[in-house]
């Protein structure tokens, strides 16, 4: 498929998605759109063990709506449902998806990266949930990750005042995962998508699972999730692989089976 808005390559073991309007990279309804296609296109393809989503140039990762077209015409009701739905699909899915922030990720652009499993920030990059600068409020699930990240009294100052959180407190924070140096944001999420290739990926989809379910459920129910997986893990090829491999010290050869 060719895309308009992103560019979209294989590489190893993982997918890279570049988020390409300059010069914000903006969201629009086309580039959701081709996110959610080309998310798609990797789903089930079990050699793609890992997805990384950054954006074109070194300044911006994303800096939300295209306020000229985004907003204006068509149903915007749909559009920003539908987006919703996009950020639900990069949570729950089945790979790992890392956000490689080379660049200011501000507004939708901070939801993208939120809703990601991983989180690599420039170390001279910002994010922050700034919509209630312009008299608005986060439209693409904003308001609900940011306080299960940071905490809500935290969430709070930064949604009220429209703050642009500096990288060394993003990670202080928890909003961010890791920070690179300016220049290898990209080459570090490689890099951990390298690492995760190596990983069961049975048991890397059911723990995004678990994890996701049963971190709003009661307790009871929660471990009850776990349990689930678990013994679904323990009845695959690569349960009996890692085991024999631990036992013959010697590194598994985990093959999704």
């Amino acid at each position: 498929m060719a895309y308009e808005t992103l560019e979209f390559q294989r590489e190893e073991s993982f997918a890279v998605i570049t988020l390409n309007r300059p010069p914000a990279n903006a969201i629009s309804e086309p580039l959701v759109t081709e996110l959610n296609a080309a998310l798609t296109s990797v789903e089930d393809d079990a050699s793609v063990r890992a997805v990384i989503i950054t954006g074109a140039g070194d300044k911006i990762f994303c800096a939300g709506a295209d306020l000229g077209s985004a907003f204006s015409g068509g149903n915007v009701d749909t559009f920003i449902r539908f987006g919703n739905s996009v950020m639900r699909k990069i949570e729950r899915f089945p790979k790992p998806v890392i956000a490689a922030i080379n660049g200011h990720a501000l507004g939708g652009g901070c939801e993208i990266a939120m809703a990601c499993h991983f989180r690599i920030l420039k170390e001279s990059a910002r994010m922050g949930q700034t919509e209630s600068n312009l008299g608005i409020i986060p439209g693409y699930g904003g308001t609900q990750r940011l306080p299960r990240l940071v905490g809500r009294a935290k969430a709070l100052e930064f949604l009220i005042l429209g703050t642009q959180i500096p990288a060394p407190e993003c990670l202080a924070l928890g909003l961010a995962t890791r920070l690179s140096k300016d220049g290898e944001t990209l080459n570090d999420a490689k890099a951990l998508a390298r690492q995760i290739a190596r990983r069961p990926p049975i048991a890397t989809r059911l723990i995004i699972e678990a994890v996701d379910e049963g971190l709003e459920a009661p307790i009871d129910k929660a471990t009850d999730i776990e349990v689930r997986a678990f013994l679904k893990t323990l009845k695959t090829e690569d349960a009996a692989e890692g085991i024999q491999a631990f036992f013959a010290k010697r590194e598994p050869q985990f093959k999704g089976k």
